[in-house]
């Protein structure tokens, strides 16, 4: 079974899938953990990030997994090396190369195969899954998400204000929702889960409650 969630940055959907893949014992896929994986390896192979052939033969060649909350390259543990600001800039121009989503659709379908599956990102239910058992978008309202991520940013240490997450937020969804490919997007069928005013065990919640009602329904025939 694969469940696939959706939504703005913000809206807490990695956090998300990623308890219900711990309380569902199944595994969880973080696309777009996998993106910067893909721009890190090119950038130590010298490989310009306007190159989207070479990068998505480099996607292909490359072995990405998911090993006790860590994302592994080739055996190698690259979780903190992801998240740098470095990796966050070069990550952009490979998720928008054609080429590359192409290859990564593949990937993360062979990766899912057999399996049962919560991935989460912007186009898993619309685009690389159509066929999810589950399809979850899940957001918050932009006040709510700027807040989350100011709290974060406080944690961390970095100096920030409400109105400077909020601006940059705004540029971010405005990009994500017109991207020329993996753009943002509802599926047709997802189910809409708004996060305002509820706790992360909440969440996790009524998730769980829909992975229970979508195992209840009747399947169709073969």
């Amino acid at each position: 079974m694969i469940i696939t969630l959706d939504g703005p940055a913000g809206a807490g959907k990695s956090s998300a899938a990623r308890a219900l893949a711990t309380r569902l014992g199944w595994c969880y896929m973080d696309t777009g953990a996998m993106y910067r994986a893909v721009a890190l390896t090119a950038l130590e192979q010298g490989i310009p990030l306007d190159d989207s052939a070479r990068i998505a033969g480099l996607a292909e060649a490359i072995q990405i997994e998911f090993q006790n909350g860590c994302v592994v390259v080739d055996g190698r543990d690259v979780s903190a090396e992801i998240r740098t600001e470095r990796i966050t800039q070069a990550t952009r121009p490979v998720a928008d190369a054609p080429p590359v989503r192409d290859a990564m659709k593949r990937i993360q379908r062979r990766m899912a195969a057999g399996l049962d599956v919560v991935t989460e990102g912007r186009d898993q239910g619309s685009v690389v899954f159509p066929q999810a058992e589950l399809k979850v978008f899940l957001t918050a309202s932009p006040g709510e998400r700027a807040s989350r991520r100011l709290r974060e940013e406080l944690v961390r240490g970095h100096a920030s204000t409400l109105e400077s997450v909020l601006e940059s937020q705004a540029r971010r969804d405005d990009a994500d929702r017109t991207r020329p490919v993996g753009a943002m997007m509802q599926a047709d069928d997802a189910v809409l889960l708004e996060t305002d005013s509820l706790s992360a065990e909440d969440v996790l919640q009524r998730l769980v409650d829909l992975v229970e009602a979508c195992r209840r329904r009747p399947r169709g025939p073969a």
